[in-house]
């Protein structure tokens, strides 16, 4: 988005209020309209003028001739990067996360059960993702002999996530040999993350590769090399439900609600715009600001959670008319919670 021409303290003013009260009207807003619900005390007149200043400027248009003015996405990033007020969530809301999210903290279905009331609780559609596999800590490997031919790897990751792997054996390993090299792993790979393992292994294990009481066992785990570490999997994206946003406005008409659809639909679309999202705190992008013609009538508002040293995102996607002033807290406050809880 090009830079915008900087605003006068009264342009300021008038853009808030038409941005607020479009927010929670859905319907484009006139000059006479700010005037009396917004109590500038500026003229009607000179609220034209300042709208008229601001549609030249790239942050209000028309739909059409004689209607009054919507904000733009030039509109809502102003308003709120510079202009809005941040509510913190209210008892109830608090109340009910802790609850609900209480009752889950036990269960794989927390985060899922988390983008779900958050998108309850905003009436707007709660979106989550999980940490990448890759940068989770490996805390412990432990070696299982399950069949003459076959040994379990189980990987015990920081998250309290537990991966399997089958290797397959020549032969009977001795207990002794199965314990000594369930020791070198330990000693050489734990406390280091997926992608760390996955690169080094072979380096790692190099020199230990030629002692005989762990030769057998050590070479055909070294021969699978960093592929018992590719753990990495397409991380499933969760979706509270779509219902939450059919009665808004943006979507009255059939054609949205199939635009809506289909973005629900497409979660390679939601997985690498939350992927994106990886990095502390809340992050806000709007309308156009994606570089995705999919999600380029939606904002999409998300906060991170970090568990095992990797990080998760959750927040919740909607038309760009949203009341950003209490969906910002409502998310910033969930993805603390959810944290907690994981933790």
């Amino acid at each position: 988005m090009a830079d915008a021409e900087p605003l006068t303290d009264r342009e300021r003013r008038v853009l808030e209020a038409v941005v607020e009260i479009y927010i929670a009207t859905a319907e484009p807003t006139g000059s006479q309209t700010v005037a009396r619900r917004a109590a500038l005390g500026i003229s009607p007149a000179s609220i034209r003028s300042s709208m008229s200043d601001l549609e030249a400027k790239g942050y209000l248009y028309h739909p059409h001739t004689s209607a009054g003015r919507i904000p733009t996405d030039r509109a809502y990033r102003i308003y709120v990067d510079a202009l809005m007020r941040r509510l913190p969530p209210d008892l109830r809301a608090r109340e009910t996360l802790e609850v609900e999210l209480g009752a889950a903290a036990a269960s794989e279905r927390l985060v899922a059960r988390a983008a779900q009331v958050l998108g309850i609780l905003t009436q707007e559609l709660g979106v989550a993702v999980a940490p990448s596999l890759d940068e989770i800590v490996l805390d412990r490997i432990d070696l299982v002999a399950v069949a003459s031919d076959r040994i379990l790897l189980v990987l015990n990751l920081r998250s309290g996530a537990v991966r399997t792997i089958y290797v397959r054996v020549p032969g009977t390993i001795p207990r002794g040999q199965a314990d000594a090299v369930q020791r070198i792993l330990n000693e050489r790979l734990s406390g280091h993350t997926l992608r760390e393992i996955r690169a080094t292994v072979a380096e790692r294990l190099r020199d230990v590769g030629g002692r005989s009481d762990v030769a057998e066992l050590l070479d055909i785990i070294l021969a699978e090399g960093d592929g018992l570490f590719d753990l990495e999997e397409s991380e499933p994206v969760m979706l509270g439900s779509a219902s939450m946003l059919v009665d808004q406005p943006e979507f009255s008409s059939s054609e949205r609600m199939r635009n809506l659809l289909t973005l629900t639909e497409r979660r390679d679309v939601l997985r690498e715009a939350l992927a994106q999202r990886r990095h502390e705190g809340i992050t806000i992008t709007i309308g156009d600001e994606h570089g995705e013609p999919g999600l380029s009538g939606f904002t999409l508002v998300t906060a991170t959670y970090r568990r095992g040293g990797a990080t998760g995102v959750i927040g919740v996607l909607g038309p760009t008319r949203m009341p950003y002033e209490k969906i910002i807290g409502l998310v910033e406050h969930t993805g603390r919670l959810v944290e907690d809880f994981l933790q």
